[in-house]
């Protein structure tokens, strides 16, 4: 909103200085900043709100004996981190760009499902959404998300629609279409679209087990993204960087990366008070939410698989719950890990949380930077 207002102004001698918004970087900085702003300042008279609403975390009974303090804590901040984002996005960002607004409608329809998750969990004695109601749901907002994508014809070329890029491959010289002709392109990128988004989402939230585990790597990520987004639009005094790096070229998809700036900031405006020992929990808002927009900020720029990169921490989390409950129903309830999601496999074998939770930071770590290496050898 205050780029649309304050960037015509430069046409006036005396604030030719505000030509300056017209630069992605700019903006997405303002766009950190305010995010940030919003999350430390606010943040300790959210946590008192909570407090006084007696909005507190319940904890697994089968759970580490550990985390028997963490009980009463407020949770829900996820609120707090949606609410930076989507503040610092609307200011900053060009909001006649559909990727803004469907990256948005992601972020705030999952936060929504994840808000009546975390509130039915609060009065029904830790019984939340019913499992399949909540993976309908998520389902139904990145189908949504998937439609406004591909019906709106400036989102993609019509050449690169059900095109997807590889890591390690070069995206012009080795094209790879899904399906054999429009309907069936269609039907295959929107289900894998919808699986991503929604998959990532759920595996975020398995993360979310730990004082600052989750938003640790989802900063990371958004970082990530943020140089992603930013390559895959910018043409910088007519050097295509996309091209040069051959990943695809989105027009329009820059603006994600003030997206990504206010998720950046939104989200260490949260981990100031998410670090042991933790004051606030995000609760199903924050991680679903977080987990949603990272994976529509990956189907928006075709880096779906790259995500699997990024994201190796969520990937683990997931697939260490999906082989424990798999194995548990075939050997008739024998484990593979202690307990999961993995992080709490490693806090039974007798590591402290602070060492899981940072060690896991490294990991995410480098697997962005292995990711991003990926771009030079395409």
């Amino acid at each position: 909103m205050l780029y649309h207002l304050l960037y015509p102004l430069h046409r006036f001698p005396s604030l030719r200085w505000l030509n300056v918004l017209r630069y992605v970087s700019t903006r997405t900085l303002l766009g950190m900043l305010t995010a940030l702003a919003i999350g430390l300042l606010l943040g300790p008279w959210f946590i008192r709100r909570l407090q006084k609403m007696q909005i507190g975390e319940r904890v697994r009974d089968d759970g580490p004996a550990s985390h028997a303090k963490k009980a009463g804590t407020p949770t829900m901040g996820g609120t707090l981190i949606v609410t930076g984002i989507v503040v610092g996005t609307l200011l900053w960002a060009d909001l006649s760009n559909v990727f803004v607004w469907d990256t948005l409608l992601v972020t705030v329809g999952f936060a929504a499902i994840g808000f009546v998750d975390d509130w039915f969990k609060l009065k029904r004695s830790k019984k939340g959404l019913p499992g399949r109601i909540k993976l309908a749901a998520t389902f139904l907002v990145a189908l949504t998300a998937m439609a406004i994508l591909f019906k709106f014809p400036s989102a993609y070329d019509h050449e690169m629609r059900f095109r997807i890029a590889l890591p390690l491959v070069d995206f012009y010289k080795h094209p790879l279409t899904l399906g054999w002709g429009y309907w069936s392109g269609l039907m295959l990128y929107v289900l894998l679209g919808m699986f991503v988004v929604t998959g990532t989402s759920h595996a975020v939230n398995l993360t979310d087990g730990l004082d600052g585990l989750a938003i640790g790597p989802v900063i990371i990520a958004a970082g990530t993204f943020l140089i992603l987004t930013y390559s895959a639009g910018a043409v910088l005094k007519g050097f295509n960087v996309a091209e040069y790096l051959h990943i695809p070229f989105i027009t329009g998809s820059g603006e994600l990366a003030i997206f990504c700036g206010a998720m950046v900031g939104a989200s260490v405006g949260f981990l100031w008070y998410n670090a042991h020992p933790a004051q606030v929990f995000m609760g199903d808002v924050g991680s679903l939410s977080l987990g949603g927009a990272l994976g529509m900020l990956a189907v928006s720029t075709k880096n779906e698989f790259t995500l699997l990169i990024i994201g190796g921490v969520f990937v683990v989390e997931a697939v260490s719950v999906m082989m424990q409950v798999a194995w548990f129903k075939y050997s008739g309830g024998r484990r593979i890990f202690l307990m999961t999601p993995i992080h709490h496999h490693f806090e039974k074998k007798g590591w402290a949380e602070t060492k899981v939770t940072v060690r896991f930071w490294i990991v995410a770590f480098a697997l962005a930077l292995i990711a991003l290496a990926t771009l030079k050898v395409r």
